[in-house]
């Protein structure tokens, strides 16, 4: 390949693909939102899957998914080491990205109809993403402002303290998400104890991660335990919005054990940034609202198609865009296109 076509095959990863990933979050948005509130998780999720792998097969890349549903056994699902991407005409070659995709993360939350599920996929040069184990990772995310303030092995309090200072607020002024389980029964006592609020939720700690670095929706810091694929993907996202994170892989069974060592981590007690959870030069993160949420619009339907609200952000550009889409599944009817 010419050098010049290189270049600008190189530049267009989060120029022009940007837009592509959009449509990507967007089509596995609508098709999981079509199953919203039937309370069947696993369907939810399959129309999601294939909605997302339907959309690959537009985008001018030469894909591999590194943080997908499984590995090579799990297909139809986006698995670990899948292909995915347009095929390329003769004689070019299209990047070659690495991606990671949460089709419907707040699976259940889809299910129930609650609020906060969302499409999700975060892409980067080869390399950019870690290749995480399917476990649980302990994770203290907070905005720009708390960066090199945190402390993974800190006490809850002083890590509260230290979220409080940067932001110029009293501890009692402080929001704190936490995933509503039991292995959190005392970080949520010692966050009471602090005399920070706290907003419980079910699921969909990656969409609260993202919250966390934006300025007013209401979300400081996110504390616990949750998915380290999830972890991946917010650290892409908090790399565009230069986020605080802090990681660590649990590590606690000898399979696991075995797992990770077999995946080149020869640390397991490491403690990862963003920037280790995604090193990649150039990275983008697209998302699109399913249900309802703090930071995204759900999908809405209307007589002649869907509306959508996206958010897609690249590392270079150091902006957020919100995309409002209305998608027509036909032609309108005499009273033209309502759009809400």
């Amino acid at each position: 390949m010419p050098e010049a076509t290189a270049h600008q095959l190189d530049l267009d990863l989060e120029q022009d693909l940007a837009l592509d990933f959009i449509r990507v979050v967007e089509d596995a948005a609508i098709a999981s939102a079509r199953t919203m509130g039937q309370g069947d998780p696993p369907k939810s999720d399959q129309v999601a899957v294939q909605a997302m792998r339907r959309a690959f097969e537009h985008v001018p890349i030469d894909g591999t998914i590194v943080i997908g549903e499984g590995e090579r056994d799990k297909a139809p699902m986006l698995y670990i080491g899948e292909q995915v991407g347009a095929k390329a005409p003769e004689g070019v070659a299209y990047p070659k990205v690495d991606i990671a995709v949460d089709p419907l993360e707040g699976t259940n939350l889809c299910a129930t109809g609650a609020s906060n599920s969302i499409a999700v996929l975060a892409a980067s040069e080869p390399g950019g993403l870690l290749h995480a184990p399917d476990c649980y990772m302990e994770k203290i995310i907070a905005g720009p402002a708390c960066r090199g303030a945190l402390d993974l092995d800190a006490p809850v309090s002083e890590n509260l303290r230290s979220i409080a200072a940067c932001l110029e607020r009293e501890v009692g002024d402080l929001t704190i998400v936490v995933l509503d389980r039991p292995r959190h029964a005392d970080l949520i006592a010692q966050i009471r104890a602090a005399g920070a609020r706290i907003r419980l939720i079910n699921d969909g700690d990656l969409s609260a991660g993202i919250a966390a670095a934006i300025r007013g929706v209401g979300v400081d810091a996110v504390m616990g335990s949750g998915g380290a694929p999830e972890g991946v993907i917010t650290a892409a996202a908090l790399r565009c919005l230069h986020g605080e994170m802090l990681a660590r892989l649990i590590v606690n069974t000898p399979e696991l054990e075995e797992r990770v060592a077999s995946m080149g981590i020869r640390d397991p007690k490491r403690i990862y940034t963003a920037r280790d959870l995604a090193p990649g030069k150039k990275i983008i993160f697209a998302a699109c609202g399913i249900t309802q949420g703090a930071l995204l619009q759900g999908v809405r339907f209307f007589g002649d198609g869907s509306r959508t609200q996206s958010l897609v952000m690249t590392r270079s550009t150091n902006k957020v865009r919100f995309v409002d889409a209305i998608h027509l599944m036909r032609p309108p009817g005499p009273r033209g296109v309502r759009l809400y």
